[in-house]
Formats: structure tokens, sequence, C-alpha cells
């Protein structure tokens, strides 16, 4: 079992988060960017939706006593939708409304300090289904998948969670024209490179501007960088004895000390 040294990015989704670690997709960019300082995992499940997810995250999420021996979530990403929108008598169908208290349920889950799931420290961003172009795929509506994704915005709005609004970014990006979704879309659904370009460019913006503190840019590595290591060789973390009484001593100690007070960034790390 890994050790718990790096806290993490949590995806959470259904079978479009799942295949964000295609190349170029969403996940494994940002793994890319945050290597070496946050973790990037994924809990995307195919075919599910919001009634099915719920349980999922209550095996999924850490509640409140087990958080202090795991990884903290700093960043939670929310996206369903896109199976919740299909229409009846499509088994995976949820009512809008039922859609929208499902998601509230999920942040509420995260955010209330009465549930036994609160965690503070995470910080969450909620994904609109993206526009489906019902010409590649008959089994979705066009227009009802866009009203989902107004529900996606409106809760954003209310809860105060910042939504990526990825159905706007694609719709606008095809010229608003369903066939021109192609572009963006492989199977008239599932999103390819160019797909979850707009994805990725999204999430980062809303780092960026809302949760500029995680942004990769502003993040030290969890460990050293090895030339910290190499000017101290040989191995200077298991025999120190060989610095014993010299000036090289405290300039280690000094370092290692750097390095474990920037592991202590995050809120609740002891």
């Amino acid at each position: 079992m890994a050790a718990n040294t790096h806290d993490v990015i949590m995806l959470f989704g259904d079978s479009i988060t799942q295949g964000g670690w295609v190349p170029g997709g969403f996940a494994q960019r940002l793994a890319t960017d945050y290597v070496r300082k946050l973790d990037v995992i994924s809990r995307g499940l195919s075919g599910y939706q919001t009634n099915w997810a719920i349980p999922m995250f209550e095996q999924i999420f850490a509640v409140q006593h087990q958080q202090r021996h795991v990884p903290k979530v700093q960043l939670l990403t929310i996206w369903f939708g896109a199976n919740d929108a299909a229409p009846l008598p499509n088994r995976q169908h949820v009512p809008r409304d039922q859609y929208k208290e499902n998601l509230k349920h999920l942040v509420n889950m995260v955010k209330s300090p009465t549930s036994p799931y609160y965690s503070p420290c995470t910080r969450i961003i909620l994904i609109t289904p993206p526009p489906v172009n019902s010409h590649q795929r008959q089994d979705r509506d066009f227009d009802t998948t866009k009203s989902y994704a107004e529900v996606v915005k409106e809760l954003g709005t209310t809860l105060q969670v910042p939504v990526a609004d990825v159905w706007t970014a694609m719709w606008d990006g095809s010229g608003q024209d369903e066939r021109a979704l192609e572009k963006f879309l492989y199977d008239g659904l599932h999103l390819n490179q160019a797909g979850y370009e707009v994805v990725y460019d999204l999430i980062v913006n809303i780092i960026e501007e809302k949760y500029p503190e995680i942004h990769y840019d502003r993040l030290e590595m969890v460990f050293p960088p090895y030339v910290l290591c190499s000017l101290f060789y040989p191995p200077v973390f298991t025999d120190l004895g060989h610095l014993s009484g010299t000036g090289q001593t405290s300039r280690l100690i000094r370092t290692i000390l750097h390095w474990s007070s920037k592991r202590q960034l995050f809120e609740g790390r002891t």
C-alpha cells in the first residue's frame, strides 16, 4: 500500500470521466501538470447516472474519522448528466428534478458540516454534460441534454460552486451546428481529444480564477528536487554520520526542514 505522501485531485463521473485517461484526455493532462505535487485519481464509472453514483460515492469518499489517515482530496470534480438525460424507457434515465437533487446531495455530502463526509479542504467543480449529436447518436436527445446542462449551471449558482460549462463551450465551438459537434464527439456522446481539450481548459481556468492556491504553478513538489539530494552525496537521508560536527549538517537540516514545511501547504496537514 502506498504511503500517505501526496494529496489528490479526484475526478468523479461516468464514462466520459472514465475515458479521461486516453492520450490527450483531461485526466492525463492534469496528472502531468500536477506530477510530484498532487496525485490525480479517476473514479469514472461507465454507464452510471446520479442515482447509482451516490451509493458509490459513499464508498469512494472517506468519512471524517478516516480522513486523517488517507490523502486529502484537494479538488473534486463531479461530472454526471450524459446518462441521466437518456430518454425513457432507457433505464439510465433520471428525471430532471431528481438529477438536480442528486447533484445537490453529492455536493452537500462534502460541503455540509453536518455530513459524515464533510471535508472543509475539498474544493469542488461541477461539470455540465456535453451537448449530444443526435445525428451520430440516436439514443440521446439534443434539447433534453441541454436542459440537464442548465440544471448544473443553476445549481452551481445556488450552491456557490464553480461550473465548467462544457455544453456551452462545445456548442459555441461547433458554430452552434449540431452536426459540427463531431469535431468534439467521436460517437455523438463521448469525447475525442479535441473535446477533452475543451474540458481541460475550462477546469484549469477555474482553478486559476477560483482556487489559485492549488494551481500547479503555485505548488511546491512534495519531495525535494534531486539536485538538493546530490549536494550531500553519499546518501544523506540514511547516514548523516560523515557530516557530524560540520557546517554541512546544519545546512542539510535547514534544507530538510524547508521541504518538510512546504508539505504543510494545505489545511489540516500535520
